[in-house]
C-alpha cells in the first residue's frame, strides 16, 4: 500500500514538473512580447506627468499675459488713433401719430488728406521675471476738410448746422494723453474737451465745438494738431483720409507690422526701424461722408486699421509647448533604444529602471520651461539636454556596466534631442522634414528589430 502511494507521488510531482518546465518555456518563448506589453503600458503611464507639465506651461503662458495687461493698465493700453473727423448735424422733421417732431440726423465728413508723422521712445517695464513694452510718442497729424465729399453725398447743404460741428478724435485709452491738446483749423485754434458728446463714431475720445461756416465754399480748410501721447505694445491708426499717409519712427529693433495695410517703405536695423503707409479711399469699404452710421460702418471702419506691434519678441512658452508635443516621440524611441541594448548585451533591465529613465526624460520640459524664463529658449533648451542626457547615460552605463552601449545611447539621445531642436526652429519645412525624420527612425527600429529572435530566450 505503501509503494502504491510512493508510485502515485512520483507520477503526480512528474506531472507537476512536467507542466512547470511547459509553462516556463512559454514565458521564456514570449518574455519579450510580454515586455514590449510592459513598456507600453510604461509609456502610456508617463503621459500622465506629461500632461501635467504641458499644463504647467499653459499656466505660465497665462501669468505672462496677466502681467503684461496689469502693467499695460496702469500705463496705458495699446492705442488706435481715428480722427480728426468732423461731426455736423442736421435737423429732420418727422410726422409722429400727427405731431410733428425734429430729430437731430448725425453727418460725419473725413479728411480729404490725413498726414502723420510720429516718433516712438519706448521703454521696458519689468512685473516680476515678465517684461513690458511702452512708449511716449510724439504725433504731428495734419491734412485738410472741403465740402466736396458732402456734396457728391446729396446731403442737404444748407440744413446743416456749421455753427454747432464739431472736430471729433478718438483714442483707446485717454489715460495716455500726457498733455492737453488742440486743434488749429482754418487759422483758428480750438482746445479738446474730454468725451464725445454723443457726437463720435465711437464713445471713446475727445471732441471740440467749432464754427464751420467756411465750408459752404469750395475752399478748404487745413488742420493741424500735435499729440503727445503714451502706450504699449503696439500703435494702430485709422486711414480716414481720401489719402492717408503715416510716417513712424521708434527705438525698438524688432517691430511687426501688423494691420489691413503693410507700410510701403522700411528701414529695420538692430535698434531702431522707421516706416511709412500710404492708404488711398479705394483702398477701404467705405465713403468719405457718412449719414448715421451703424455697426456695420464702424466694423469697417475698424478692419481697415493699420501699425505696428512693438510687442517684446517672448516665445518660450510657445517652443516649450511644441517641444513637449515631441516627448511622447523621445520617450517611445527612448525605451526602444534601451529595450534593444538589453536584448544585444544579453542584460536585465527592471521595469522600474524604464520608468526612472522616463520620468528623467520628462522632467526635462520642466527644466527647459524654468530655464527659458529667464536665459531664453535656445540656451536653456541646450542646457537642459545637456543634463538630461548626462543622467540618463550615466544611469544606464551603471545598469549595463559596459561603456560602449552606455555611450552609444548617449549619442542617439543626444542626437534625437538635436533633431526635435531643428523641428522646434524651422516653420516652411518643418512637415517635411518631420515626415523624412520619422520615415528614417522607423526603417532603423525595422531594421534592428529584424535581428532579434522574438521567439527564444
Amino acid at each position: 500500500m505503501d509503494s502504491l502511494n510512493e508510485d502515485l507521488n512520483d507520477k503526480l510531482n512528474g506531472n507537476l514538473s512536467e507542466v512547470g518546465k511547459q509553462a516556463g518555456g512559454c514565458m521564456r518563448r514570449f518574455s519579450k512580447s510580454i515586455k514590449v506589453v510592459v513598456i507600453a503600458f510604461l509609456v502610456l503611464l508617463l503621459l500622465i506627468p506629461m500632461a501635467m507639465i504641458e499644463n504647467m506651461i499653459t499656466e505660465r503662458g497665462r501669468t505672462q499675459t496677466e502681467a503684461i495687461d496689469e502693467v499695460s493698465q496702469k500705463w496705458s493700453l495699446a492705442q488706435t488713433i481715428t480722427g480728426p473727423y468732423i461731426n455736423l448735424q442736421c435737423p429732420i422733421a418727422q410726422d409722429d401719430n400727427g405731431k410733428k417732431r425734429t430729430i437731430m440726423e448725425n453727418v460725419t465728413l473725413f479728411p480729404d488728406e490725413l498726414s502723420v508723422d510720429g516718433q516712438l521712445q519706448t521703454e521696458i517695464l519689468q512685473r516680476g521675471i515678465y517684461k513690458v513694452n511702452v512708449y511716449q510718442s510724439e504725433l504731428l497729424i495734419k491734412g485738410s476738410f472741403s465740402s466736396e465729399e458732402l456734396r457728391k453725398s446729396n446731403v442737404d447743404m444748407e440744413a446743416l448746422e456749421y455753427g454747432r460741428a464739431a472736430i471729433c478724435l478718438n483714442l483707446t485709452d485717454m489715460r495716455g494723453l500726457s498733455e492737453q491738446i488742440s486743434i488749429t483749423l482754418n487759422d483758428s485754434v480750438y482746445v479738446f474737451e474730454p468725451g464725445m458728446d454723443g457726437r463720435g463714431i465711437q464713445s471713446m475720445g475727445v471732441h471740440a465745438i467749432v464754427d464751420l461756416s467756411a465750408l459752404k465754399g469750395n475752399k478748404k480748410l487745413p488742420y493741424e494738431m500735435k499729440i503727445r501721447l503714451k502706450g504699449s505694445q503696439s500703435i494702430y491708426f485709422t486711414p480716414l483720409g481720401k489719402t492717408t499717409q503715416v510716417k513712424l519712427k521708434a527705438n525698438w529693433g524688432t517691430p511687426s507690422f501688423d494691420g489691413n495695410y503693410l507700410p510701403e517703405k522700411r528701414e529695420i536695423t538692430e535698434k531702431d526701424f522707421s516706416a511709412q503707409w500710404q492708404v488711398l479711399n479705394l483702398n477701404r469699404n467705405y465713403s468719405q461722408v457718412i449719414v448715421n452710421y451703424r455697426e456695420a460702418t464702424i466694423r469697417d471702419l475698424q478692419d481697415s486699421n493699420f501699425g505696428v506691434n512693438l510687442k517684446i519678441p517672448v516665445e518660450q512658452y510657445q517652443q516649450s509647448l511644441r517641444s513637449a508635443k515631441y516627448a511622447i516621440l523621445i520617450i517611445l524611441l527612448t525605451f526602444t533604444v534601451i529595450f534593444f541594448t538589453e536584448i544585444m548585451e544579453k542584460t536585465r533591465i527592471h521595469a522600474l529602471q524604464y520608468l526612472l529613465v522616463g520620468l528623467a526624460l520628462c522632467l526635462f520640459y520642466s527644466l527647459l520651461l524654468s530655464m527659458s524664463e529667464h536665459i531664453g529658449f535656445s540656451p536653456a533648451y541646450g542646457v537642459a539636454s545637456l543634463l538630461t542626457i548626462a543622467l540618463v547615460g550615466g544611469y544606464m552605463l551603471g545598469i549595463i556596466k559596459k561603456k560602449k552601449p552606455a555611450f552609444i545611447m548617449t549619442g542617439l539621445l543626444a542626437i534625437l534631442y538635436i533633431y526635435i531642436f531643428i523641428l522646434i526652429q524651422l516653420e516652411t519645412f518643418a512637415l517635411l522634414a518631420g515626415s523624412l525624420g520619422l520615415f528614417v527612425i522607423l526603417a532603423l527600429v525595422m531594421y534592428f528589430s529584424k535581428k532579434i529572435d522574438w521567439f527564444n530566450e
